[in-house]
């Protein structure tokens, strides 16, 4: 049982937490300022960089001609579809190597393989097989994220204490008991963190994806702005490429949060 802290000690540890949140918020905030203030008065031309001001002008336009919605919708898809069929393919993979000697001998080296390649770099080659429509965007982020839950999930059973296994045994728990109530609680917290950064590939990938022969989405917004030289709103549609990151990783630690609590 952990120790009770006086009344005193858990005010001093609570006003060093809000010192520590504040300055978290103070540097951003900060740094927004001094970006303003080199624009109002010159520092920093508005042709290559503009004012936060002029950004955010730029970003309420989007939002009132519905040009931002219709993009968050399409691109959403977009990831929602590649992160699943990648999350199918990389979780169902790596269990069953995982599990598999053979299949390990057998499946990794050509996953290994396919690793190796930039995935990027396959975006010409997808275009020729599967054309400029909606498919060579999910597939490019599907091969994206596969990966990093493949690994993951693979190394989190191989890492699961054999006791258990044996336990199972003597219990004479099935396989799918066994990989139910043993290998799959065990895997959770590094397939969690596989998800995490296979999320951030995913937004990584889509944001190249959506500059090449598309007509909808967030990267087409910008590609649209460079067209017109609306480097605000390249830099907008650049903020909600990372806001989008950051809430979809902040959603999976809620989701690992409640998932482990019992480990606390």
């Amino acid at each position: 049982m952990a120790p009770v802290l006086p009344a005193g000690a858990r005010t001093s540890v609570a006003r060093r937490h809000r010192r520590w949140t504040i300055a978290r918020w103070v540097s951003p905030l900060a740094l927004l300022a001094l970006w303003q203030l080199g624009s109002a008065i010159g520092l920093i031309s508005q042709d290559v960089l503009p004012a936060p001001s002029l950004i955010a002008e730029a970003g309420v336009e989007l939002i009132g001609n519905g040009e931002l919605s219709d993009a968050l919708r399409v691109s959403g898809l977009r990831v929602t579809e590649g992160l699943l069929l990648g999350g199918v393919i990389g979780v169902g993979l790596g269990s069953v190597v995982g599990l598999s000697r053979w299949a390990e001998a057998t499946v990794d080296p050509p996953m290994q393989m396919l690793r190796a390649l930039p995935h990027l770099g396959l975006i010409p080659l997808f275009i020729l097989w599967f054309g400029i429509g909606e498919l060579p965007k999910v597939l490019l982020v599907a091969l994206g994220v596969s990966f990093p839950l493949y690994l993951n999930t693979f190394s989190a059973i191989r890492q699961v204490d054999p006791k258990l296994f044996e336990t199972a045994d003597v219990l004479g728990f099935s396989f799918r008991q066994r990989f139910s109530h043993i290998a799959i609680p065990s895997a959770a917290p590094q397939v969690l963190v596989g998800l995490r950064q296979s999320l951030a590939i995913a937004w990584l990938t889509l944001i190249v994806a959506e500059q090449i022969n598309a007509d909808k989405g967030i990267g087409f917004l910008i590609n649209n702005a460079r067209d017109f030289l609306r480097i605000d709103v390249i830099i907008f549609g650049l903020i909600v490429y990372a806001l989008l990151g950051i809430v979809t990783d902040a959603v999976v630690r809620v989701m690992e949060r409640r998932a482990l609590r019992y480990r606390s």
